[in-house]
């Protein structure tokens, strides 16, 4: 398939930069053999059955974006730069890969300052990307992060303004509890207290699944045919516990609903045998149309960007024209799109 396939004409004012509140008054527009039809978040338990269970994704998203400066001596005297710095992923000797914005600014074995605590030393660079390492480790890192790091927000939000106080609560689900993402699995967003209490009273069962979200997931396709994109890895865990939840609920006739296009991925990376198996490791699985499905019955989800896998995710759950419909439907109906907008719940 194409890249056209996947393209669609988005007006710049559905673009949102802040979330419902409360998260449950999100909108949620229901796709199934009925069509489409325009709901609210708070309004889920009534298209679930007692027994179905969502798979949640409990990744926690790290304050991942840092601002520093360079420090030079030069025979011109004491120079310095601005570092722009976006975390990636924590490596096996203890450096983190990191955008580092300009790299060109930066050499082996520079520091950069990011507050009175917190600096790191650049130690390498590959791909595009730089390899630093931190001067603290352990619960003094996590500290010295929280502090001075800011929510890594999607480019197309942060290109409308700065991350802010606001964004360190907004920009993280209420069951977050594995830190390690860059970004948030935002479909998840959408809960609070009151969707959780309905969701219980409804008798929807939840099984809690982790993905870190890289920041690859932002990263566009680049080549005309699908076929050749090279999807990137993020690190996942279904538990034992996980998997024995879901393959009882599919052995009860329950469906399987994730929550999020990486609850989904995870979850069909640990059943590629034809059943669900725990799993735990590095996921770079492209789902585009023609894919079969093993364990997903449907899917909650955010609506994406134009020419992304994600739409290429959706279109291979609900079919290419289906989708293009559901977005015109959405589209024409003002939804709020992308990572802090409206939610869908499609049900093919």
């Amino acid at each position: 398939m194409k890249l056209s396939d996947f393209d669609f004409d988005l007006p710049e004012d559905l673009i949102a930069v802040r979330p419902a509140n409360p998260r449950s008054s999100s909108r949620l527009l229901v796709a199934n053999a009925a069509g489409p039809s325009d709901h609210h978040a708070i309004d889920l338990p009534s298209f679930l059955t007692p027994g179905d269970r969502l798979v949640l994704n409990n990744t926690k998203v790290i304050p991942a974006r840092l601002f520093g400066r360079r420090h030079r001596s030069s025979a011109q005297g004491e120079t310095e730069a601005k570092i722009d710095v976006t975390l990636l992923e924590p490596r096996a000797d203890g450096t983190w890969s990191a955008l580092i914005k300009p790299l060109k600014k930066l050499a082996d074995g520079e520091v950069v300052v990011f507050s009175d605590t917190l600096s790191a030393t650049m130690e390498g660079r590959a791909d595009g990307q730089g390899v630093i390492r931190f001067n603290l480790a352990g619960d003094d890192f996590d500290a010295a992060l929280a502090q001075a790091g800011q929510m890594p927000l999607p480019p197309y939000i942060a290109a409308k303004r700065p991350a802010d106080a606001q964004d360190m609560q907004d920009y993280q689900t209420i069951w977050a509890d594995r830190a390690g993402a860059v970004a948030a699995p935002t479909a998840s967003l959408h809960f609070d207290a009151a969707l959780m209490a309905a969701l219980a009273a409804r008798g929807v069962e939840l099984t809690y699944v982790t993905l870190h979200v890289g920041a690859g997931t932002f990263l566009p396709v680049k080549v005309d045919d699908v076929a050749d994109h090279k999807m990137h890895a993020e690190w996942g865990e279904v538990t034992s516990t996980a998997a024995s939840e879901i393959a009882a609920t599919k052995a009860a006739g329950g469906r399987i609903i994730p929550v999020g296009t990486t609850a989904l991925r995870l979850i069909e990376s640990a059943a590629r045998t034809g059943q669900i198996t725990p799993w735990q490791g590095e996921t770079d699985i492209f789902i585009t149309p023609g894919f079969d499905f093993q364990v997903a019955d449907g899917l909650m989800t955010n609506f994406h960007l134009p020419k992304s896998t994600l739409m290429m995710l959706v279109s291979a759950l609900m079919g290419v024209q289906d989708i293009r419909d559901i977005y015109a439907h959405a589209i024409e109906n003002k939804y709020r799109f992308f990572s802090y907008g409206d939610a869908s719940l499609l049900l093919p």
